[in-house]
């Protein structure tokens, strides 16, 4: 079976955009792009959540004529080539080649860990996210902590008073002095 692997970059102090709902403050150096690299080429399915999914769908398509950044260039092709798959309960379709989802999400998202093919990365946002951890579906999680302290803003994870097992998995320091902890959900 797949494996669903939670990727997000966050703050010290736990938040995923400020309190404005800023995202201008996570770095991306070149270290940090490889390791990006490096997780995409283990899978071969991106997962959004709607929100999320309006994001990348308005800036990955034209980012060649809006960005410079070298992760942004290289990484473009693949976003483009890589299967995408929305969960959402309001949007009917989606643009890009991208498949929506969600009429059931445990259902859905079982289906989707139980098809043939390599693993599952869900980047971003804490909506989804938390969803599929209250149901247990998330396998692992990479959280990439960046040298800043919003104060506020939308946290990682909402506090649903449920304690949850995890195992370290890895640990790495990149530029900029970002860093990774991994973690790998434990069996209850």
């Amino acid at each position: 079976m797949r494996k669903i692997l939670y990727m997000v970059h966050q703050s010290v102090d736990g938040y995923i955009e400020g309190p404005n709902g800023e995202f201008d403050w996570p770095t991306m150096g070149p270290e940090l792009s490889d390791f990006g690299q490096t997780i995409n080429e283990g899978v071969d399915t991106f997962l959004y959540g709607r929100v999320v999914w309006e994001m990348m769908a308005g800036y990955w398509p034209i980012v060649e004529t809006i960005s410079t950044h070298p992760h942004d260039l290289r990484f473009a092709p693949i976003w483009r080539a890589t299967r995408k798959v929305v969960v959402s309960a309001t949007l009917k379709q989606a643009e890009h080649g991208a498949e929506v989802i969600g009429a059931n999400v445990a259902e859905d998202i079982a289906a989707l860990k139980a098809e043939p093919g390599k693993d599952i990365l869900l980047s971003g946002g804490a909506g989804l996210a938390n969803t599929l951890t209250e149901l247990g579906l998330i396998d692992e999680y990479a959280l990439f902590v960046h040298p800043v302290i919003l104060g506020g803003g939308k946290p990682v994870f909402r506090n649903d008073d449920v304690r949850r097992g995890l195992r370290l998995v890895d640990t790495r320091t990149f530029d900029a002095g970002v860093v990774m902890v991994r973690y790998a959900r434990v069996e209850s």
